[in-house]
């Protein structure tokens, strides 16, 4: 098979149009289910619709992440409440984290949370997620910590403003005895802290199960470390692209 033709380098100023950020979209929940990120038909992914007004996309409630598509996508204003014709429910008190962490961050054009066994097993850990490979050295100083309150609700207010308190302005946050939550100015960019924090907290398990003692490495390393990664507007962009050919190959009903 030839090999593709190389990706264009991104426009960071560019605008997605509602059809390109329904295909992104429905790519990441077809992803999460590739990677073994979801809990069956729990947890979301959102993104910001383009133009004015607080309107988001997000999946009906019901559907596996492995069918969700592009046109079956959602779009909700600010509390969840669909603001377009749809024949499937969805799930306002689900959208409570997202609704708050999207009006909190102008920048979080895309918000990913999941529960997943990794996650939120070191979500339940003291010391929560460690610099044990170079991986999770990368999210030194950008993981936020929130306690947990009991499940979201859409009545709680106040903790709404302590969410968007804890996470500041890091990319990813660890709910406590809940699970993992990444934001991004793309859904390539949240996608690419989602996986990688998942990898570490998969590292650390794997680690913790060894039966040894952990090797942390010192506190110069972590930061040369941290620094050695790139940031900026297109974080993600390279493997994002070669993720959307794979389902282009495997499951091209995601564009549908």
């Amino acid at each position: 098979m030839p090999l593709p033709p190389p990706p264009r380098r991104p426009d960071p100023d560019h605008v997605p149009s509602e059809r390109e950020l329904r295909e992104d979209l429905a790519a990441a929940y077809r992803l999460l289910a590739v990677y073994g990120m979801t809990d069956l038909v729990f947890t979301h992914l959102s993104a910001r619709m383009p133009g004015e007004g607080h309107r988001f996309l997000v999946n009906p409630y019901g559907l596996l992440f492995e069918e969700v598509t592009a046109s079956s996508l959602v779009v909700v204003d600010a509390e969840g409440e669909p603001a377009q014709a749809t024949s499937w429910p969805v799930n306002p008190a689900g959208f409570v984290i997202h609704s708050a962490v999207h009006r909190g961050r102008a920048d979080a054009h895309c918000v990913m949370h999941t529960h997943t066994l990794a996650g939120m097993a070191v979500a339940a850990q003291q010391g929560g997620l460690l610099p044990l490979n170079q991986m999770s050295m990368e999210f030194d100083g950008r993981l936020a910590y929130h306690d947990y309150e009991g499940v979201a609700a859409d009545d709680n207010l106040s903790e709404r403003e302590r969410l968007v308190r804890d996470l500041g302005d890091k990319p990813c946050m660890v709910l406590r005895h809940h699970g993992l939550l990444t934001v991004g100015r793309s859904v390539a960019e949240a996608f690419y802290w989602m996986y990688y924090l998942e990898q570490s907290c998969r590292i650390q398990l794997a680690a913790r199960a060894g039966g040894v003692a952990l090797d942390i490495p010192s506190r110069g390393t972590v930061e040369r470390t941290r620094a050695q990664f790139s940031t900026g507007p297109t974080k993600g962009w390279l493997p994002w692209q070669a993720l959307r050919r794979k389902l282009d190959r495997e499951q091209p009903d995601y564009r549908d």
